[in-house]
């Protein structure tokens, strides 16, 4: 009976060993936890730092560009009740044009294309594409200048007998790294602009007629806006 007691004491410290060995490692589990969720959670804070950050600027830049169309719109429209924006002409050369702003004056017609850009632009007057650089972003746009060229054409087309002017305008805080053409200007030099139009013998003959034949051919309706999106999406 004696050499079976300590036959049993001596087995108990085996049997008790998986035991402590689980409760080890059932520890070492739980701790390990910890430093993947702190990761985990500073992770997810960066990122959606980041997409904040990435929406923010987006509104922001929507925000900006919507106030120097409305500061254009003023402008025009304090010169003359003879204004028309966002609206859409047959193209010189088919399809649809849509132009941006257009103003009588004694002078003629300003046909005016907007474009929304902060930082840096340079592009030469027969270069197909411009640049802009802000920051670290840098992106190619199409020529204002040849852009809005085609849509001078086509208001040129409705009235043959009438000077119309191509006329390109900065909003945003946009610098130039050599003095852009004549006809691109930044929002603030808008009113001096047109002012050189104003005054001066006028080249209109019959104003109200002119104009009655712009305003005839303007088209503003959803169709129209609908087609000239299909024609943007195929070009």
């Amino acid at each position: 009976m004696l050499m079976l007691f300590r036959t049993v004491l001596s087995s108990l410290p085996l049997i008790a060993l998986p035991a402590v060995a689980a409760e080890t490692a059932a520890v070492t589990g739980i701790t390990s936890v910890g430093p993947a969720m702190f990761m985990f959670t500073i992770a997810g804070a960066l990122l959606l730092t980041l997409i904040f950050r990435k929406a923010a600027t987006q509104v922001a830049h929507f925000l900006v560009a919507r106030l120097g169309e409305v500061r254009i719109r003023r402008a025009l429209e304090a010169r003359t009740k003879d204004v028309l924006h966002d609206f859409m002409l047959p193209g010189a050369y088919g399809g649809i044009a849509r132009i941006d702003h257009a103003i009588m004056t004694a002078g003629g017609i300003l046909c005016i294309q907007t474009k929304h850009y902060n930082g840096i632009v340079f592009g030469e007057d027969d270069e197909p594409q411009w640049t802009n650089v802000d920051g670290v972003t840098r992106r190619r746009f199409l020529n204002p200048l040849i852009q809005n060229e085609g849509r001078t054409r086509a208001l040129q087309k409705i009235v043959p007998e009438v000077p119309v002017a191509n006329l390109v305008i900065f909003t945003g805080s946009v610098e130039f790294t050599s003095a852009p053409p004549k006809n691109v200007i930044r929002v603030g030099q808008l009113e001096s602009f047109i002012a050189k139009f104003v005054f001066g013998p006028s080249k209109v003959e019959d104003w109200d007629a002119v104009w009655m034949t712009v305003q005839s051919a303007a088209m503003t309706d959803d169709a129209t806006r609908k087609d000239h999106a299909a024609q943007l999406s195929f070009s």
